[in-house]
């Protein structure tokens, strides 16, 4: 199984793939058909450091997030299962890697981490079906939702409170292969697990999701679809580390901090 790496190389970023515990830089673009270039680390998951620096692995035209996915989550939130999915897009400007610096804004109170699966689109997607829904994944990454849940509480609306700066944590890599239908997602700050539930809770599945949104809006090679978190939402703190798992991709670790 290849995980794609978006790095820092030599002042620009390039796609990078590791396989067989080593990291080459890509020939070509993983949208299409790649190759391997050089072979410029030794390691697995992100231990290439100092050799590289690792960045968010896309950013995309857009993030389509879903709410209230899990049956746990929507009963810890007080509300009603969708009958449909919940759709709300997250800014490419809100996206962050791995290592940097989730910061919280003044003034807007408490923000929670989400720990979720984040499907990035491998082509162009409009009125795809379920069943050709795996067609169109390039792969599997970790996604931090991060909300200002005070201001959700009020009455702010979803793109609003979801929005801000740093507040779309991708990475550490696109794992590609990946069944999306039944694996571990948790969340841990500072060392604590508060979240872990499995994609086979979700309430709308990840072929049911690209059905559904293509059928809204296209969907372009390099959008991800965050497809929402489990029960065990909480809040963030200045000094906190906050890790995202998903089984097979890796650990999103992130430090916290307040916003100069």
């Amino acid at each position: 199984m290849d995980r794609i790496y978006r790095i820092e190389w030599k002042g620009e970023p390039r796609f990078a793939v590791e396989r067989d515990g080593g990291l080459y830089l890509m020939s070509g673009e993983p949208f299409g058909a790649y190759g391997l270039a050089d072979r410029i680390a030794e390691g697995r998951g992100t231990a290439f450091a100092p050799a590289v620096r690792v960045l968010a692995p896309i950013i995309p035209s857009k993030i389509v997030a879903i709410g209230l996915n899990y049956k746990d989550h929507a009963a810890e939130q007080g509300k009603p299962l969708p009958k449909e999915p919940m759709l709300f897009l997250k800014p490419s400007t809100a996206v962050v890697g791995a290592g940097d610096v989730i910061a919280l804004p003044p003034g807007v109170g408490r923000v929670d981490h989400e720990a979720e699966m984040g499907i990035v689109i491998g082509r162009r997607a409009s009125r795809v079906t379920a069943a050709r829904a795996a067609d169109y994944i390039l792969g599997i990454t970790c996604s931090n939702d991060v909300t200002a849940r005070d201001m959700q509480n009020r009455g702010y609306q979803y793109s609003h409170v979801k929005g801000f700066d740093t507040f779309a944590v991708l990475g550490p890599c696109i794992a590609v292969g990946l069944d999306p239908s039944d694996l571990a997602v948790e969340g841990w700050v500072s060392g604590v697990r508060r979240q872990h539930s499995r994609t086979n809770q979700l309430v709308f599945s990840a072929a049911e999701l690209i059905e559904y949104i293509s059928n809204v809006m296209t969907l372009l090679p390099g959008d991800v679809i965050s497809t929402g978190t489990p029960s065990g939402v909480g809040p963030l703190q200045a000094g906190d580390t906050v890790t995202v798992t998903v089984e097979g991709v890796g650990d999103l670790v992130n430090p916290v901090r307040d916003r100069a």
